[in-house]
């Protein structure tokens, strides 16, 4: 890769028929993607692409944005949003993916890669890589339903094993998806042992289509050698752009954080919840967000048993403005063990 992260992540992308101007996007994330925290990293800017959180796909094709948590969004943010659905059966995904459309975003991502317990169960998430013809015939489906770019996101499968990572990324193309977002972990290893970047590689070199990279992209200099060592098309940024929401800017805009980002980024984070969630939804939400933002911290932990008393949006105003009086040291990588 020539010249800085910046330069090469600015280059524009053709994904399906539709032109992205920027590389780096947010990951789809259950319970973390919603429309508050979305509005957080949109005014940053910096990005390509955000992402919904999880959305059942049984329910999108009669569910309400005005009372639903997650199948809730703004009508600027539609040019650059993706929403992911999760499902089993081929039909429903598909009907899902039509609502979708209707709706005006710019496109549908399929989970293929939640590994919680409650979701694998069910048979939907990272479950469908034990049946490669269902998820196949998933994808197929949902391209056959609608014109807007389809992404697919999938991790290495259940066992370590390369080449089964490589066949799914060539049946999710030849099935019709647009775009990968790969994580190159097993779905029974959450987070214990690092990504195995070396096979986003092998999933770029056998698809024509874009992959995105996704797993332990903390600093810039992650950035740069992920692409340098996997040519993969793009970056997805999860748990860092939670506990960072400025990243996109700071690695593409050379966007250069304040002393007091932390604390005006959480503080604005607490007065965006409520203009979509009522008070007691709103607090849970920021507590979800919590163990992220205090990961940034040397002494997160106890910061983040403050945080966590909160029952108000006041007390969680108060307890920012009590943490940050005593100007706590922050790290350069995050405290993994708070990233849940």
């Amino acid at each position: 890769m020539d010249g800085t992260l910046a330069q090469y992540l600015v280059k524009d992308l053709i994904v399906k028929d539709r032109v992205i101007r920027n590389r780096m996007v947010l990951a789809p994330m259950a319970g973390l993607g919603h429309i508050a925290f979305r509005r957080l990293v949109s005014e940053f800017g910096g990005f390509g692409l955000l992402f919904t959180g999880m959305c059942n796909a049984k329910a999108i094709p009669h569910e309400n944005p005005c009372t639903s948590p997650v199948f809730k969004w703004q009508e600027e943010e539609l040019g650059y949003l993706v929403c992911q659905i999760f499902g089993s059966d081929p039909e429903s995904m598909a009907a899902a993916a039509v609502r979708i459309e209707k709706e005006g975003f710019f496109g549908v991502d399929l989970n293929f890669g939640c590994s919680v317990a409650a979701i694998c169960k069910k048979g939907y998430g990272a479950a469908l890589l034990k049946n490669p013809e269902l998820s196949s015939k998933i994808v197929k489906a949902v391209r056959e339903a609608v014109s807007i770019p389809v992404f697919v996101k999938f991790r290495t499968g259940w066992e370590n094993n390369p080449l089964s990572a490589v066949n799914m990324a060539v049946r999710f193309e030849e099935a019709g998806a647009d775009a990968l977002t790969f994580h190159p972990r097993i779905a029974p290893d959450r987070r214990t042992r690092p990504p195995q970047w070396d096979m986003i590689r092998l999933v770029q070199e056998a698809v024509s289509i874009p992959v995105f990279g996704n797993g332990n992209l903390f600093e810039e200099k992650d950035g740069i050698r992920m692409i340098r060592q996997t040519s993969c098309q793009g970056l997805s940024i999860g748990r860092m752009a939670v506990a960072r929401p400025w990243l996109f800017s700071q690695w593409t805009n050379r966007f250069v954080p304040g002393n007091d980002i932390f604390h005006q980024t959480a503080l604005r984070f607490s007065y965006l919840l409520p203009d979509h969630f009522d008070e007691d939804f709103s607090v849970r939400l920021f507590k979800k967000y919590a163990p992220y933002f205090c990961a940034n911290f040397k002494f997160g932990h106890q910061l983040l048993k403050k945080l966590v008393r909160a029952q108000t949006l006041v007390d969680i105003r108060n307890n920012l403005a009590s943490i940050f009086e005593s100007n706590p040291e922050t790290l350069s990588r995050p405290n993994i063990n708070l990233f849940l």
